[in-house]
C-alpha cells in the first residue's frame, strides 16, 4: 500500500513537473522566493491593524500571535523533515534525471513553503473576513500557487505539498483562535 502511494506520488510529480517550460522558469523562481511576497504581508498586516482598529496592546498581541504561528509552522515542518528524512525529488536518483529542478538541499516531507503560506492564508483570511468576505479564497489560491512552485522546481513531491497545505490550514485556524482568545483575555473584547 505504501509503495503504491509513493509510486503514485512520484508519477504525479514527474507529470506536473514536466508541464513546465524554460520560458516559465523565471516566473516560478520568483513565486517560490520567500522575499517576493513581503509587500503582500505588509499590506495584510496593515489592513488587519486598521480594519480591526487594534490598539497598541492589540497590535502587540497580533504581532506575537503571528510570530508564534510562523515559529510553530516552521519548527513543526523541520521536526517532520528530520523525523521522516524523505529526500527531495531533486536529490533522489531515478527521479532527478527526469525533472526540472531548482537548488536542492535537505529533506522534503513536508513542505515548509506550503505550510507557511497556507497558515498565512487562513489566518489573514479569517481575520479580514468581516471586511473582505472573499479574500480568504484569493489567499488560498495564492497559497496553492506558492505550493505548486515547489513541484515545478522539483523540490517537493505532491504528497509533501498536500501535507504541508493541510498542516498550514490547521495551524492558521488554530492561531486565529489563539489570537481571539488572547484578545478577549487581555483586552476584554467580545
Amino acid at each position: 500500500m505504501l509503495d503504491s502511494l509513493i509510486e503514485l506520488d512520484r508519477s504525479l510529480l514527474l507529470y506536473l513537473n514536466n508541464l513546465g517550460t524554460p520560458s516559465w522558469d523565471g516566473f516560478w523562481l520568483v513565486v517560490t522566493n520567500k522575499l517576493t511576497f513581503i509587500p503582500l504581508y505588509l499590506v495584510l498586516i496593515l489592513l488587519i491593524v486598521i480594519r480591526k482598529r487594534l490598539t497598541f496592546k492589540g497590535i502587540v498581541i497580533f504581532v506575537l500571535t503571528i510570530a508564534g504561528m510562523i515559529l510553530f509552522t516552521d519548527q513543526m515542518t523541520n521536526l517532520f523533515k528530520f523525523t521522516f528524512e524523505r529526500l527531495r525529488p531533486c536529490a533522489q536518483e531515478g527521479v532527478l534525471e527526469y525533472i526540472r529542478q531548482g537548488e536542492c538541499w535537505g529533506y522534503g516531507f513536508f513542505s515548509g513553503h506550503s505550510s507557511n503560506s497556507m497558515a498565512t492564508a487562513i489566518f489573514t483570511g479569517l481575520m479580514l473576513r468581516p471586511f473582505y468576505k472573499n479574500l480568504i479564497y484569493f489567499m488560498i489560491v495564492w497559497s496553492v500557487v506558492v505550493a505548486y512552485s515547489r513541484i515545478y522546481l522539483g523540490l517537493h513531491y505532491p504528497l509533501d505539498i498536500i501535507c504541508g497545505l493541510t498542516f498550514g490550514a490547521v495551524a492558521g485556524y488554530l492561531f486565529y483562535k489563539v489570537f481571539k482568545r488572547l484578545q478577549t483575555f487581555f483586552l476584554k473584547v467580545q
